[in-house]
């Protein structure tokens, strides 16, 4: 028996309550992993409370992505003792997730962990961090240099936002932040923002090509927001788009892609490959320590996930939440 938070739904509604499962019903996978810690993302705040039809299988046990130690490995590239880190893949959707003491997975969504992060390190930073790697990867790859210009993020707030900010002041660039919240402009700042615009001035209906503005942008907003950044990067420019916090809607035209020579991204970091997650692994390896995780780390305990779940979505936490699982 191990412990899980465990989903599920039947004629009596919707339930997720901390309890003990039966090994004996992980589901198939050719590694098993005692999980050291998980986190919580807005996607896994989702589907603990029940907000958004996030899981997609009932059982489901949460949990996104974890870290932790191979116990038993029939996969060719893990074997027992390994530390590991998993994001993404359905995991927490269609496949039990890491919000638990024992995980079963496909090997081939594993990595191994960098050696210079814990396992807590791992989930302070997380799909949140690791999706923002995978941003400011693109926009390099795009030829963006610190000597580009400045670089904007918009939903600056969000998990991957504030990441990206971090990222982005470590290696050299300018960065700007794009948030909803001015009273939170110090904060941003002070992790790494040159400066902070209001997420007014990209909200609404824009013009097709506006004045240049931005060597690159990351984007996890979508929608207008979207369409304006596009419309304000400067020529040969790239956007990351990693979201849709505004909406799923792009109304765009192809001007600033034909005019301006402007690259568009599509960031996904549930399906990337191997080869590339364990690029952004390293990178993030190299910029975070413990002692910098730490500052915007919450570390709780297995048993405070479901009510931090609640807490998240309802904007009373700041920061990463690493959960301690054993």
């Amino acid at each position: 028996m191990f412990k899980a938070i465990l989903i599920n739904k039947d004629d009596s509604g919707y339930q997720c309550q901390l309890t003990e499962v039966d090994e004996a019903q992980l589901p198939e996978g050719d590694v098993l992993v005692e999980v050291e810690y998980s986190t919580l993302n807005y996607k896994d705040g989702l589907a603990i409370t029940g907000k958004s039809p996030v899981v997609r299988r009932f059982p489901m046990v949460a949990g996104i992505d974890f870290s932790g130690k191979v116990i038993e490995s029939q996969h060719p590239n893990f074997a027992p003792g390994d530390d590991v880190i998993l994001n993404g893949w359905g995991v927490g959707e269609t496949h039990w997730g890491g919000l638990a003491e024992r995980a079963c997975v496909k090997g081939d969504w594993l990595i191994k962990r960098p050696a210079s992060l814990s396992s807590q390190d791992a989930m302070a930073i997380g799909t949140a961090g690791y999706t923002a790697m995978l941003c400011v990867q693109a926009i390099q790859r795009a030829g963006v240099t610190p000597e580009s210009g400045p670089v904007l993020v918009t939903g600056a707030n969000g998990g991957v936002g504030s990441f990206a900010l971090r990222i982005l002041q470590r290696l050299g660039y300018e960065a700007w932040a794009s948030t909803g919240r001015m009273d939170e402009a110090e904060h941003l700042k002070a992790i790494g923002a040159t400066d902070v615009i209001d997420r007014a001035e990209l909200s609404e209906p824009g013009r097709p090509l506006q004045a240049e503005r931005w060597a690159a942008a990351i984007d996890s907003v979508g929608s207008h927001t979207l369409a304006n950044v596009c419309a304000q990067i400067k020529w040969g420019g790239a956007v990351a788009a990693c979201g849709l916090a505004q909406g799923m809607d792009f109304p765009s035209t192809v001007a600033p892609f034909i005019l301006r020579g402007v690259t568009l991204y599509g960031v996904d970091s549930v399906m990337q490959p191997v080869a590339m997650r364990e690029q952004a692994w390293a990178a993030l390896a190299e910029i975070f320590n413990e002692e910098s995780l730490a500052q915007i780390t919450e570390v709780i305990p297995f048993e405070q996930a479901i009510p931090a779940a609640h807490d998240l979505l309802a904007g009373k936490i700041r920061g990463r939440v690493a959960v301690k699982i054993k």
